[in-house]
């Protein structure tokens, strides 16, 4: 057996996804840009799929611009937000993904905007209060805080932090590319102004994301050199691509409450496994609270051993594909930023399990035994 459990890197193309795909990856080949009758033929499947997306989240479909995927994405919304409407200060978290982390850090060190950190506990819990706090002070900020952690699964509440946001004239950018396709966002009832898409990690091609981007927010564009995408992302489209997350979104959409239900109990049942088998085995963030975090992601603490680096090699030659790490060393290069930042034990080495809605019982039951046969030597030479 092999099981695949690394899908918050990236998940296995829905075979609905490809049929949709196939037919522009060979019989419709024109550019989107022509006028001609192909070219007019795949302008309209882009637009199509610009109209899907935008339904399913409440938008417009002017609200919606196709890039190369989420870190594009949110590069766009921070440059564009900070550069264009002079924001002079913003607000982030040590938790967030390199996509946000970097770009705000490039800016702020060159003096174009200032940076301040929202505080957490060690279970990664954000202080809305420190928010509010520095908002208070520094209004028309741009606030950038992820929905679902991709390491540990903590889920912020963005209903919170957008209202928050709004007391103070604050452009809000939430990074939502491990919960878009896999909880259900209503952008009128959010008060965000940017969130994003990353396809392939709900079923979807790599390569293609979108920038939800609020009415009435313009921003300058981050890559110049066409008309393409309403004058907002120049490049030609990644046409078979953007038709592909769209059919990509909508599957997950339709089957969305069928998928949380299945991925839970896989969720739950990992961590009953684990728990009876490995002593001392924890569990990173609030990864294994259910209402708290990610359905689809578990971030395993486990006890240090004379295993620990070669931990995932292991799990591979057993046919067990899983990511890890571990918190960043004194003087280190490599390591968790999000592990160092709660303080984890920089000598428990992590395993992220990460599910979708492809996974079974029986490939969970394997993972878990295989992760148990690797401590019981260990055990019991102890």
């Amino acid at each position: 057996m092999h099981a695949y459990f690394d899908n918050a890197a990236t998940t296995p193309l829905d075979p609905e996804v490809l049929d949709a795909m196939l037919p522009y990856l060979a019989q419709h080949y024109g550019n989107p840009s022509s006028l001609h009758g192909p070219g007019r033929q795949v302008r309209s499947a882009i637009e199509q799929a610009r109209k899907m997306v935008a339904q399913l989240l409440n938008a417009a479909p002017s609200e919606i611009t196709f890039t190369s995927g989420g870190t594009e994405a949110d590069n766009y919304a921070i440059f564009g937000s900070v550069r264009t409407l002079g924001l002079k200060h913003a607000v982030t978290s040590p938790l967030e993904h390199h996509a946000v982390l970097h770009p705000l850090q490039a800016l702020a060190k060159g003096g174009e905007t200032e940076l301040s950190y929202l505080r957490h506990d060690a279970q990664g819990r954000l202080d809305l209060g420190h928010l509010d706090e520095l908002l208070a002070s520094h209004p028309r900020s741009f606030v950038s805080l992820m929905h679902g952690n991709n390491e540990i699964g903590n889920l912020n509440d963005i209903v919170a932090i957008g209202e928050i946001c709004a007391r103070y004239d604050a452009i809000f950018h939430t990074d939502t590319v491990q919960t878009m396709g896999h909880y259900r966002h209503d952008v009128q009832q959010l008060q965000n102004h940017f969130l994003v898409g990353s396809a392939h990690k709900f079923h979807g091609p790599k390569g293609v994301g979108f920038l939800y981007r609020r009415g009435g927010v313009e921003v300058e564009p981050l890559i110049h050199g066409g008309s393409q995408e309403r004058n907002v992302r120049s490049g030609t489209e990644n046409v078979y691509g953007i038709v592909g997350l769209a059919k990509a979104l909508e599957i997950a959409c339709r089957d969305l409450d069928d998928h949380q239900r299945h991925v839970q109990r896989l969720k739950n049942r990992f961590i009953a496994q684990l728990q009876a088998g490995i002593e001392g085995v924890q569990f990173n963030g609030l990864s294994a609270e259910a209402d708290q975090s990610l359905y689809t992601v578990l971030s395993v603490s486990l006890p240090p051993s004379s295993i620990s680096e070669m931990l995932l090699f292991s799990l591979d030659i057993n046919k067990v594909a899983a990511s890890g790490g571990s918190a960043c060393t004194s003087g280190a290069q490599l390591g968790s930023h999000v592990l160092e930042a709660l303080g984890a034990d920089p000598n428990r080495p992590t395993v992220r399990l990460s599910m979708s809605k492809l996974n079974t019982e029986a490939e969970v039951d394997y993972a878990a035994a295989q992760l148990i046969k690797l401590y019981e030597p260990v055990a019991a030479r102890a």
